[in-house]
């Protein structure tokens, strides 16, 4: 059946299938068939509404609406914390960046240069750290900012859609640099930060909310800089930075000597928004900061 499911994702038109049900997902009639889906994935993936700011199923106007909910203030407080979770998933990978490259499950992984898009945005993590976090679709499915930062730059990378579960990391190889993905270079008081955002099988978009929806776009590269005018583009630690429309995973990257992972995390390790998640080192914190 594993392999199946893999040869599946091989053949099927993936990005027909995934356009096709983000068409279906923003769809608000008939009524009671969007309310009927809604209430079957609550009950099948035991989304826990009392979270969410809206819990009456049937007040969300479609599908995505419901995917993409607004939780309650105050059920994720921000911990103090250098860096904290962005989001709420479970670690599929984490720890260093080795030879320019990403352990991605027994037996694969892949290169920084290909994630990010070239061997110069490469160049700030050799050696450093990363962190990739899996979406499930029971999920919260906003990410927020692990730590303060200033928007430089976002790359569209277009590419495949495979499915981004445990099972397909293990056996695609290079999964992660080779699916859609927009990835987020961010400027803090530490040093550079990599946000990757990554598109998967029936991930119906990726929005940030500085731009609105990134991907799909248009077939093709692209790369925009936010170092110039109008205006600059500044988020603070916890506060949002985008969306999955269906669920993804989000890949965090950091330089060598920046900070340590808290050893509470391994892979399979639940992760909960604004929990912590990394602490500076202080020499490198206070070279930054000097």
């Amino acid at each position: 059946m594993d392999r199946l499911f893999i040869l599946f994702q091989h053949l099927v038109p993936q990005h027909l299938l995934s356009r096709f049900t983000g068409a279906l997902a923003e769809l608000e009639h008939p009524i009671w068939l969007k309310n009927w889906v809604i209430k079957r994935f609550i009950a099948h993936f035991k989304v826990n509404m009392h979270e969410a700011y809206e819990p009456h199923p049937t007040h969300y106007a479609n599908f995505n609406d419901f995917f993409t909910r607004r939780l309650k203030d105050g059920v994720r407080p921000l911990h103090e914390a250098d860096v904290v979770c962005p989001a709420d998933g479970a670690i599929s990978q984490i720890g260093d960046i080795e030879g320019g490259r990403v352990f991605q499950a027994k037996g694969q992984s892949f290169s920084t240069a290909e994630l990010l898009g070239g061997s110069e945005r490469a160049a700030p993590y050799e050696g450093g750290k990363f962190a990739t976090i899996y979406l499930s679709p029971r999920d919260y499915h906003r990410v927020h900012m692990p730590v303060s930062g200033l928007l430089r730059s976002t790359t569209y990378i277009p590419g495949d859609l495979f499915s981004v579960n445990k099972l397909t990391a293990e056996q695609v190889p290079r999964l992660f640099a080779r699916n859609e993905r927009l990835v987020c270079h961010f400027d803090t008081k530490h040093g550079p930060m990599a946000m990757v955002l990554v598109g998967a099988m029936v991930v119906a978009g990726i929005e940030t909310v500085w731009s609105g929806q990134e991907a799909p776009p248009p077939k093709g590269l692209r790369h925009t800089d936010f170092t110039r005018p109008p205006r600059p583009v500044e988020l603070t630690q916890g506060e949002e930075m985008g969306r999955f429309r269906l669920g993804s995973t989000v890949i965090l990257l950091f330089p060598n000597d920046s900070l340590d992972w808290d050893k509470s995390y391994e892979a399979g390790s639940d992760t909960r928004l604004g929990e912590r998640l990394a602490s500076w080192i202080k020499v490198g914190s206070e070279s930054a900061e000097g």
